[in-house]
């Protein structure tokens, strides 16, 4: 994970900042994960907290206005979260690795979006379009 200042933070785009929270999701589980396996289980804790953190943040950065992708997020965002504090309670190392694979695919797929640029932008195409059907007539 890259060092983050607050003029790093400020140069990312909202879907950049993002993929750094998946990241910082993905590195928690791992050292809770770790931690969980020493017997380390105050560290453990800290580490699940913040994953929880995260999570909420992920959360409330939703655009429910994207559609149903958002709402099935949240739903995810919010399983997740409960099986981390499930974990947290019974030590389960097994749960911890559930949540861990769950967010390494979500943040796979968000990574993939990331690079795909638009090949075209959607706005100008239906203008052209709109200003064809005008010339015609």
């Amino acid at each position: 994970m890259e060092f983050l200042t607050e003029e790093v933070v400020y140069k990312k785009t909202p879907q950049q900042l993002t993929a750094l929270l998946y990241e910082g999701l993905m590195e928690s589980v791992e050292e809770a994960i770790a931690s969980t396996k020493k017997g380390d289980y105050a560290h453990a804790n800290r580490r699940l907290q913040k994953a929880n953190d995260i999570l909420q943040r992920l959360g409330i950065g939703l655009n429910y206005d994207a559609g149903i992708i958002a709402h099935q997020l949240d739903a995810l965002y919010n399983y997740m979260a409960e099986r981390l504090i499930d974990a947290n309670m019974k030590k389960d190392v097994a749960m911890m690795e559930e949540v861990l694979t769950i967010a390494k695919e979500i943040a796979t797929a968000w990574n993939e979006a990331l690079k795909k640029q638009p090949t075209t932008n959607v706005a100008a195409k239906k203008a052209a379009a709109y200003e064809q059907f005008i010339m015609t007539e």
